[in-house]
This record gives C-alpha cells, sequence and structure tokens, in this order.
C-alpha cells in the first residue's frame, strides 16, 4: 500500500513562494498518477494540479495556472508543487494523493492513497 507524507507547508507573505513535497512509499511510484489536492475550512477539496504517471502531461485548476507548477522525481518517489506568487486565498490544507492509473483524475473520489497534508498560510 502506498504512503504518502507532504512537507514544506508554512507561512508565507501574498506574493511569496512555496515548494511542497510529497513523498511516497512503493516501487510501483512511477505507475501512479499524482495530484495535489487543497481544502480551506468550510469548503470542499478540490484539485489544484495533477500529474500523469510519467509525468509528460498535467493539469491545473485555472486558479493557479501560471503560478503553480507540478512535477514529480520518480527515481525519488516524490512529487512537488512549486508555488509562485500566492495570494491569500490559496490558505488551505493541501494533499497529495495517487492513483495507479494512466490518466490523470482530478476529483478526490478517483483517488485511492492520501498523505495527512500540510497547512500553507498566506497573509496579506
Amino acid at each position: 500500500q502506498v504512503q504518502l507524507v507532504e512537507s514544506g507547508g508554512g507561512l508565507v507573505q501574498a506574493g511569496g513562494s512555496l515548494r511542497l513535497s510529497c513523498a511516497a512509499s512503493g516501487r510501483t511510484f512511477s505507475t501512479y498518477a499524482m495530484a495535489w489536492f487543497r481544502q480551506a475550512p468550510g469548503k470542499e477539496r478540490e484539485c489544484v494540479a495533477a500529474i500523469s504517471w510519467s509525468g509528460s502531461s498535467s493539469y491545473y485548476t485555472d486558479s493557479v495556472k501560471g503560478r503553480f507548477t507540478i512535477s514529480r522525481d520518480n527515481a525519488k518517489n516524490t512529487v512537488y508543487l512549486q508555488m509562485n506568487s500566492l495570494k491569500p486565498e490559496d490558505t488551505a490544507v493541501y494533499y497529495c494523493a495517487a492513483r495507479r492509473t494512466f490518466m490523470i483524475p482530478t476529483t478526490t473520489k478517483q483517488y485511492d492513497y492520501w498523505g495527512q497534508g500540510t497547512q500553507v498560510t498566506v497573509s496579506s
């Protein structure tokens, strides 16, 4: 079973940057699509970014396009989310998720494995 551990969250001022990391266990990591979700209080989880198993394709929600970049290093079993030009509305708990598929799922129900989350707080 895949286990995911996020890190890199913290407090940052608007306009700043953070880089989130998600370390995954399992030798099958390279065949898993990976995604970053976020959830703010009172809101449902939303898919921020997702990346195919090969890293050749990715998805971004409109609100983060041009600011966030998802990437993966299969040799290190790690997926990253580089977040630039952060805005207060980016404040949320960020979760990484994984699913064994060649596609790029973008809904919570499609993912099998989840990390514990890391808090990102952006001050204005």
